[in-house]
């Protein structure tokens, strides 16, 4: 929409001909470079949502015609259209840019790119079908196999266009595909996750492929956890000097008076590993001083003049 005053035409923030401050030739509106028949698909689609959200869509599929050369929008069109044929030019490889680079309508270039790249016949959806099918999970996390199987789901819908429809047929086909592609996920999985797939496989109904890889990425976290350990990493071997350099260092524990470790660090504090020789020392030491954290030097003094006493006396009854 446009509003026309005496002097100056002021547009429309709506308006597609509206230049907001963002809209510079230096934007890069996506990450994906347009190299051929192999990316047309994905380059194309992000360039839709990109355009749409900018608001200049109009100037590739043809519905903002380059006005007459009396109109005053036209030179708001033009600057318009040479923003949109930058954006696109940022957009493509070197190879693609050089043949488009003395164009100078969006809307041609954009018709252009399509007509050559835009291949879409059975051998791809073929090697689409091929490589989701191929796809396992391998040494990867579950999201980077998820990740690339979505990728390869994405591109397929791409291509096979299926009519728009909200009746109950299409919505028993979208369950079907939902269903397809969460046995898809599920056998690509390693062997390891076996016992949480016949799970999912048995719930009734079904759960969604995205529903199964939140519980699988949980599962996967948890293992994580587990595997690590509880042991704080303050206890492990190599926080420890060995004997030889227990010399070299002035390093000294101040619970222990020993040399070549902090307090932090001290087995006597921290426990020992597992199997290590000085834990049963240490063992024995405790049993050997616990009658001593119960009776003092007096008391033990008395204990033994009475066991001496009963000694005595029981060498006079047997004389």
């Amino acid at each position: 929409m446009t509003s026309v005053n005496s002097s100056t035409t002021t547009i429309d923030v709506f308006d597609p001909l509206y230049i907001s401050p963002s809209d510079t030739t230096g934007v890069h509106l996506i990450t994906e470079q347009l190299i051929g028949t192999e990316n047309y698909g994905i380059w194309s689609r992000a360039m839709i949502i990109a355009l749409r959200a900018k608001n200049k869509l109009v100037f590739v599929d043809g519905s903002c015609k380059r006005p007459e050369d009396e109109s005053g929008q036209l030179m708001q069109w033009e600057r318009c259209n040479a923003i949109v044929l930058s954006w696109i030019m940022n957009a493509v490889s070197k190879e693609v840019f050089a043949g488009i680079v003395y164009s100078t309508d969006a809307y041609i270039v954009w018709e252009d790119l399509r007509e050559r790249f835009d291949r879409v016949n059975g051998s791809r959806i073929f090697a689409l079908h091929r490589e989701i099918g191929k796809l396992v999970q391998g040494s990867s996390p579950i999201s980077v196999y998820y990740s690339k199987l979505k990728q390869l789901w994405d591109e397929f819908a791409s291509l096979v266009i299926l009519p728009i429809c909200s009746c109950d047929s299409a919505k028993k086909y979208a369950e079907i595909d939902q269903q397809q592609k969460l046995l898809q996920f599920l056998l690509g999985l390693n062997d390891s996750y076996a016992a949480i797939r016949s799970q999912l496989l048995m719930t009734s109904p079904l759960p969604s492929v995205g529903q199964a890889f939140a519980i699988i990425s949980q599962e996967e976290s948890t293992r994580n956890v587990l595997s690590t350990g509880f042991a704080p990493p303050e206890i492990s071997s190599s926080a420890f000097f060995s004997t030889q350099d227990r010399k070299k260092t002035n390093i000294k524990c101040n619970h222990c008076n020993m040399p070549g470790h902090i307090k932090a660090y001290c087995y006597k504090l921290v426990g020992y590993p597992p199997h290590h020789h000085e834990a049963e020392v240490d063992e024995t030491e405790k049993k050997h001083s616990f009658g001593a954290q119960f009776f003092s030097p007096e008391q033990y003094a008395a204990i033994l003049r009475m066991l001496e006493k009963d000694h005595i006396n029981q060498e006079s009854s047997g004389s």
